[in-house]
């Protein structure tokens, strides 16, 4: 009899999220372009984690499936960024074998308890019941009902002026894992759009780092260069995302094509 193929990737424990919770910096990127070479060139490289992004990149869940599957084989934790704080949206990146979900526009502490009980199943949280490829295939639901319950890392968006303010009740939450802000949508509610250098955008960074510090509630944001990685390191950001796929491949051939250009 043969044995069914199982991808090594799943049901493992998650490593960001034991990263996260012992206060060690995690790094990976924001993957946009719809290819499974693309994730499976940046989590051979050792990247952390991969956030596929479907809120703001023409990505769908099956193409997502594929690029998923690319990461198999590697150490590297995939992640999706749903299109907005929905139960249908989330429980269909968990299904297909995301270990967690970014969620955007997390505003109030009512949208942060919506945003955890969508990624947990009943009686914690009220996820349907129909695990696909994150269970392989129904050949180990119950196995999967266990490891979801330790181990679906549950990040919430901090972008708006709103946010900020309620931020002490967000990180309070039961099931947050951690907080990411979005720079240019906070910027950008502050009225300062894209300006990380703002007084009002700088103060309201350190109001969720302060938070983060009363409550141990790690802080993610986006870097697009060293400079700014640098610069989130020595803050205190945990979850750092290097930047994305297409600004990568913008840089690196920019870089050659202006060597071979030099007179």
């Amino acid at each position: 009899m043969g044995q069914l193929f199982v991808s090594q990737t799943q049901m493992k424990p998650n490593q960001v999220k034991r990263k996260l919770r012992n206060g060690e910096v995690s790094l990976g990127t924001w993957v946009t372009i719809a290819n499974s070479d693309v994730a499976e060139i940046l989590a051979n490289i050792g990247m952390d984690w991969l956030v596929f992004d479907t809120e703001h990149a023409p990505l769908s869940i099956e193409i997502i499936e594929g690029m998923i599957q690319g990461t198999s084989g590697t150490d590297t934790v995939p992640l999706i960024r749903v299109a907005g704080n929905d139960m249908v949206l989330i429980k269909r990146a968990l299904d297909i074998g995301s270990y967690g979900v970014i969620v955007p526009l997390v505003n109030t502490v009512d949208d942060a308890k919506r945003a955890v009980s969508y990624t947990r199943y009943p009686p914690k949280g009220v996820r349907g019941v129909g695990p696909r490829r994150c269970s392989i295939y129904g050949t180990r639901t119950q196995e999967y009902f266990r490891w979801a319950d330790e181990e679906i890392l549950t990040i919430v968006q901090v972008e708006t002026a709103e946010a900020v303010s309620n931020i002490d009740d967000i990180m309070t939450v039961d099931g947050v894992d951690a907080c990411f802000i979005g720079p240019n949508d906070l910027s950008t509610s502050l009225g300062n759009r894209g300006d990380q250098t703002d007084p009002r955008y700088i103060k309201a960074v350190e109001r969720v780092l302060d938070a983060s510090r009363k409550h141990s509630v790690p802080v993610g944001t986006m870097t697009y260069d060293v400079n700014e990685l640098r610069l989130a390191l020595s803050r205190g950001f945990k979850f750092i995302s290097l930047s994305a796929d297409f600004r990568h491949l913008i840089r690196g051939a920019k870089f050659m094509l202006d060597a071979g250009n030099m007179k």
